[in-house]
């Protein structure tokens, strides 16, 4: 009965590649386990549609993307970044990805400290900033949950208000879809 099930649940190929893009284009950090999952086959079959598709590994996905959306900083040099940077539009939203290994855990805990899971977002928040010169004014900080060893930070950023050379900038930290960190800041510019 369980394989009739999962018969039933299975989505043709032809529909499920156009699917795979959309899923890669939205989520480029998708493993290939978790597409798998959602369209519930094996992984050797997405990694053949990737291959057919020319979509390449997760590794060399993320490498691509970080490379292009560190081109465009000017506050902060790629090597300052806390996490891999994803995405960015200056003077509109950033996005980036931190992965908690144990150097970033309480020993007895293994909840990642605060001081991470803030460097991420303010950083993140400056790269965003299309200036030379940007420095942190004020921050207000809600940290929702504990974040564990292992768990992968999704930041993103976006810029709420501009006027003249101060920014006031959002950031929303999530693991998988649940929301851990948010932060306003309020950076000046030069």
């Amino acid at each position: 009965m369980v394989s009739r099930i999962s018969v039933v649940n299975k989505i043709s190929k032809g529909k499920r590649q156009p699917r795979l893009v959309d899923l890669i284009k939205k989520n480029p950090f998708v493993t290939d386990d978790d597409l798998a999952k959602n369209f519930n086959v094996s992984v050797q079959t997405i990694r053949l549609d990737r291959v057919e598709l020319g979509i390449p590994e997760l590794r060399m996905r993320t490498k691509l993307v970080a490379e292009n959306a560190h081109e465009k900083v000017r506050s902060i040099m790629g090597h300052e970044m806390v996490g891999e940077l994803i995405e960015l539009e200056l003077g509109q939203f950033a996005t980036s990805c931190l992965e908690v290994v144990p150097i970033m855990v309480a020993e007895k805990s293994k909840v990642c400290r605060g001081d991470y899971i803030f460097s991420q977002a303010n950083i993140l928040a400056a790269a965003l900033i299309d200036s030379e010169i940007v420095l942190t004014g004020s921050a207000r900080l809600r940290f929702k949950r504990p974040v564990y060893l292992g768990e992968k930070i999704i930041a993103h950023a976006f810029l709420a208000r501009k006027k003249i050379n101060k920014y006031l900038v959002k950031v929303v930290s999530k693991v998988e879809s649940e929301e851990v960190f948010m932060g306003k800041f309020v950076f000046v510019a030069k």
